[in-house]
């Protein structure tokens, strides 16, 4: 049976905060350490009927990035929950969520920076 593996490291400095995250992926063709500044990582534990999460970021990581990583994540979840379900409303409620939730991020920077 074909197997792919994902090979994830984190350098941390001496408090255990992570200061570089790289990545590196056994069907890739180019066989480098591809450099992240944050990752999410979501398991299904189906006997515990629980999600086990790695949710890690650099110190570079700034928030807007934040912002737009999140922004990201819930449109790709909604796309996933839509193409695994095909429940078309919830997938567009967590797509609307995503775009409110990157609205207030907006409206939040600009008022900041007045």
């Amino acid at each position: 049976m074909p197997q792919s593996t994902i090979q994830i490291n984190i350098d941390l400095d001496e408090n255990k905060v992570p200061q570089a995250i790289s990545w590196k992926a056994s069907d890739s063709s180019a066989d480098i350490d591809n450099p992240a500044k944050s990752l999410m990582v979501s398991f299904w534990d189906g006997a515990d009927k629980s999600a086990l999460r790695i949710d890690l970021w650099t110190k570079e990581m700034m928030v807007d990035e934040m912002a737009d990583f999140f922004y990201q994540n819930i449109m790709g979840m909604a796309d996933t929950y839509l193409r695994a379900t095909r429940l078309e409303d919830q997938a567009n409620d967590m797509k609307e969520f995503a775009r409110q939730f990157y609205k207030k991020f907006r409206e939040s920077q600009i008022a900041e920076n007045k």
